[in-house]
This record gives C-alpha cells, structure tokens and sequence, in this order.
C-alpha cells in the first residue's frame, strides 16, 4: 500500500473503537496488515481481542513481528479505567494524545494519513480539551484556521458550511465568503479525487429557499451570490436548491457533491441511505484524515457487537485518498 503507514488511532478507550478497529484489520489479508499501525493504549486493544475473538496478532510498530500481526504504537495515558462503557476524563485525554500523535508523525512524512476511531466530546472537553470534535482538534494542531466536514457515501456526499455548533450560530456562519469558500473546497477535492468536473448544488437554507423572501432573505442575499462568483471561476455549481429536494436529486446522480448549510442539514439524509458505509473526511488541511461516521456507542461497547462495516469504509476512503496524493506533482 505505502511505505509510511496509515495510522489508525483507537478513540475514547472506553467506546468501540479499539473493538472495529481489531475486527477490521482481521477481515484484512495478512499482508495488507503492513500497510496501518494503531495509535493506542496496547491494554485496550488486547480487552478488544478477547471481547471480539478477532485473530489478530499484536506488535510494537517498527520492531520485528510474525507475518500479518498488526503494528501498535503504545501512548501511555494514566488512570483509563480499565473497563469499557464509562465516560471518563482519562479517556478524553487519551484521545486527544492519540490524535496529537497522530498529527505530529504525518505532518513529519512518518505516517501517509490519518484514520480515526470514534471520541467522545464530553470525556474530551472534560479532560480540558475544549474542541468541538475531531474537525476542529485537527485543524487546532495543524495550525489551521478552519477546516471543512465531508460525508462521503457511495450515492451521496456532502460538505457542511458549519458543523457542530447551534442553529442561530449556523445561520450567521453561512456568509457569502463561507459558502463560496466551501464550495471551492468541495470542487478542489472532487478534482483531486479524479472527478474531471464535479457538479455541486448548493441547498438552501430557509424553506423553499424563502419563497422570494417571504421565509428569509439569507438564500438570496448570502447565498446566492457566492454560487454567482463560483460559476464565474468556472465551477459546475448550481443553487441555492431547496433542501427538500437537493438530496434526492443528488441520491439519483444529478450532483456529485451537495453543499449543507449547517449539521443536520447534512447529515440526516445521508445517514438515512448510507449509516455504515458514509465516511467522514476532513478538508482543508495539510494533512489527510477520514473516519467512521459513527459514535463511541458506550452501551455495547466490550460486548464485541460492534459493527465495523464502516472501519472498513473508512479504510477504503484512506486508500484513496493515499492514491490521490501520490498522483499530485511533486
């Protein structure tokens, strides 16, 4: 796959992630397991084994190991609880060292992209760590003043405008500059991905985009303008669109990419048609990262019911995305 790994980092030690991740690498053929090491607590991913019954192999990354055992990266953290199911501000801490770890091999070329496992906001923020999630911790230790969320599925993708924060606060974040900005992160990124001309619509944000202003003047003072100055850079973009449609027309091939004003906008259409398969990525970074599009589910988490069809997602999204930065010019 590549020389450098792709690392997986394991999120909150208490939820799922350890548990996808060891089953995801075991549906692995043995020597594809080379290509990835996890970012970890080791403990955790042992309890993980046994909970699962995953035959996998375990190993320190970069020491000798018996074929197709998988590379782990231990990051000690004092005080996890040992157990799964509990939110605790240890396993925020954890988290967020996973990630930093993470970061600071890939920004180094020691680490092709980045994977990641679900965290828990509350363990994280409790733990002193006041982002809004993996997005915003990403672009934080990047040294990035934004970044951008896209839900990639087989049928739908969509780019938020803004994410996690609150409806008010949403419509006032989806200025002109935002929008337009958004869009052409959206249009570099399909490029990237080898789509010659990527059609995007732009949903709009009051019902039926204000009916001419009887609903709200946003769509036609904020957002039209910024697919006016898209078009005029030679962008296949059209809107605004009303959202009641744009995602369906989307769903059946008539855009490649869908712009969401705002969080759930976004993301309840394509987690109705694709909730295993949608893969999170972030855009506007220096480096690449994508993820499961799923929660620390604490309730089953240790039981070894974990799905890990989306790990498995996510891992097909990274390879991708790996592909597509060798192909760049150097």
């Amino acid at each position: 796959m590549t020389q450098c790994p792709i690392v997986i980092t394991m999120g909150d030690p208490s939820g799922v992630g350890a548990e996808v991740t060891v089953k995801a690498m075991a549906d692995l053929h043995p020597s594809q397991r080379a290509g990835y090491a996890v970012i970890g607590d080791r403990a955790t991913l042992e309890r993980a084994l046994a909970s699962t019954g995953a035959a996998l192999g375990l190993h320190e990354h970069g020491a000798a190991a018996a074929p197709g055992s998988l590379g782990v990266i231990d990051v000690p953290v004092e005080g996890l609880p040992g157990e799964f199911g509990v939110l605790s501000p240890a396993c925020g801490e954890a988290s967020f060292r996973y990630i930093r770890r993470a970061v600071e091999l890939t920004t180094a070329g020691a680490a092709a992209m980045i994977v990641t496992a679900p965290i828990n906001k509350a363990a994280l923020n409790a733990a002193g760590h006041h982002h809004d999630g993996h997005t915003g911790m990403l672009a934080h230790l990047t040294g990035q003043k934004s970044s951008w969320m896209l839900l990639a599925s087989p049928t739908l993708n969509v780019l938020h405008v803004s994410t996690h924060v609150s409806l008010r606060d949403a419509i006032e974040r989806a200025t002109t500059e935002r929008v337009l900005e958004t869009i052409r992160m959206g249009y570099r990124h399909f490029r990237r991905m080898g789509v010659a001309s990527p059609r995007i619509a732009v949903a709009g944000i009051n019902p039926h985009c204000g009916e001419n202003g009887l609903f709200g003047t946003e769509d036609d003072t904020r957002i039209a303008p910024a697919v006016a100055q898209a078009r005029a850079e030679g962008i296949d973009v059209t809107g605004p669109v009303p959202a009641d449609t744009v995602y369906y027309r989307a769903h059946t091939g008539a855009f490649d990419l869908v712009i969401a004003q705002y969080h759930d906008q976004g993301h309840i259409p394509i987690k109705l048609i694709a909730f295993d398969t949608a893969v999170n990525v972030s855009l506007g970074l220096p480096i690449d990262r994508c993820s499961v599009d799923h929660g620390t589910a604490f309730d089953i988490a240790g039981t070894g019911r974990a799905n890990h069809v989306n790990m498995l997602a996510a891992l097909g999204y990274a390879g991708k995305l790996v592909a597509a930065r060798a192909a760049e010019p150097a």
